[in-house]
């Protein structure tokens, strides 16, 4: 039996029955550094950021990469390169970006509800392009930072449409109902008490509706809310010249295709859904992709341990658990789990699992896959977005490995972690 895969980047393909990373057998990989492993195909993270970019040339746009699915340094590197800005959360993941490079900072939109002073001071100082504002308490806040750092940032006010998005109520953020953003119906009074303070510019309205969207139409929706909205401010004597139009486009996890000339359609019915509620208001947009560029170029590689039945159930138990990939545990999430090398003798239906002392602690359930026995190395496909920056030290595991394999080459980009990693801070 000839081993396939569904639709896949180029970066993830059988040859002479192996599975490979680019040109590097991902059982090569797993002898050389190790499993639990993280991969990275280089070459699908610079086409699909190209490709997205490429959907929304016609008009003047920032791509803000979203540095919560994936904050390696190395990645954030490449990106920086490919003249990404960036989405922060944190004042951490600001400090990845400006680690990388300081001048980078000036494409960064920082986003988040729980933003503290430090962080504020951090962000302020640096210089970077936009505040997304969640709350009038934070926009107090933040105008005293700035009086007393002398520096007038840029500001937005992250708007909630109230616009339903077909998704995991986890991911889901744009309904009244979420802890995100102002309610769009309170903007017009908070823009003015913003535009009221010495030390504050309000420059651009924000908004984001939620993480792993397939459907473009409540993109259309939202835009449609935001371009009215943006109208009004500017009758108001606002100088509104951004829109961020935040991230959420989905991926094909399951029974789906994630090659380049998939992504590239999804991305182009993207752009047609944002892009004509917006035509003529002459704005800069700024759009903060995460999963959709870094997903499919990523695998998490793993070894089967043991395979054991408990009456009619097979478990597949793997050295990886729930603290290096928790979506499934999470969000029931589905990936695609295929063998690196596989026998040809058949399917079975399986519970894949780890070691973690938790009944959770699984990767896929009643799982049609090729037999498997112990010692075989697994892939969990489309890991590159919410695995490693998900990851924990649960059950005192040291986290794994992450390589970034461009054609033959393989650079190991974060080290595996030691026991004595996870005892040194403590006392």
């Amino acid at each position: 039996m000839k081993p396939s895969l569904p639709s896949r980047p180029p970066g993830f393909v059988y040859k002479s029955n192996k599975l490979h990373v680019e040109k590097i057998a991902a059982s090569d990989l797993a002898r050389r550094f190790g499993t639990p492993l993280y991969t990275y195909s280089a070459t699908t993270i610079r086409e699909r950021f190209d490709i997205f970019n490429r959907a929304f040339g016609k008009v003047p746009h920032t791509i803000c990469y979203s540095v919560k699915a994936n904050s390696n340094l190395t990645i954030l590197k490449m990106l920086v390169k490919l003249g990404s800005g960036f989405d922060v959360v944190s004042g951490g993941e600001l400090e990845r970006v400006l680690v990388v490079d300081k001048k980078a900072a000036k494409k960064v939109v920082f986003s988040g509800v729980g933003k503290t002073a430090p962080e504020m001071d951090l962000a302020i100082k640096s210089d970077i392009l936009l505040f997304n504002i969640e709350s009038e308490s934070e926009l107090e806040l933040l105008a005293s930072r700035a009086s007393k750092l002398r520096k007038k940032p840029r500001i937005a006010f992250r708007v909630n449409p109230d616009v339903p998005a077909e998704t995991h109520p986890y991911i889901s953020t744009g309904l009244r109902e979420h802890k995100f953003g102002v309610p769009i119906t309170d903007a017009a009074l908070l823009y003015a008490q913003a535009a009221s303070t010495e030390w504050l510019e309000p420059a651009g309205v924000s908004v984001h509706i939620g993480s792993q969207i397939t459907d473009v139409a409540p993109f259309n929706a939202t835009m449609e809310r935001v371009a009215d909205l943006v109208r009004g401010l500017r009758a108001q004597g606002h100088n509104i010249r951004l829109i961020d139009g935040g991230g959420g486009l989905g991926i094909a996890y399951r029974d789906g295709d994630t090659s380049l000339k998939a992504f590239e359609a999804s991305a182009k019915n993207y752009s047609a859904a944002l892009l004509p509620p917006l035509n003529s208001l002459g704005i800069h947009l700024l759009l903060e992709p995460g999963r959709a560029i870094i997903g499919p170029a990523g695998a998490l590689l793993t070894r089967v341990v043991y395979s054991k039945k408990n009456g009619r159930k097979t478990f597949v138990i793997v050295d990886a658990g729930m603290n290096d990939l928790i979506r499934p545990a999470l969000y029931g999430a589905y990936h695609e789990i295929v063998a690196a090398e596989p026998r040809g003798t058949g399917a079975e239906t399986v519970d894949v699992v780890g070691p973690v002392c938790e009944t959770g602690d699984f990767f896929a359930r009643d799982r049609e896959l090729t037999h498997l026995e112990e010692g075989d190395l697994v892939a969990i496909l489309d890991a590159g977005a919410y695995g490693m920056s998900q990851t924990s030290n649960y059950n005192t595991r040291p986290r794994p490995a992450e390589v970034l394999v461009e054609g033959s080459r393989a650079k190991v980009v974060r080290r595996r972690e030691t026991i004595k990693d996870l005892l040194g801070p403590e006392r």
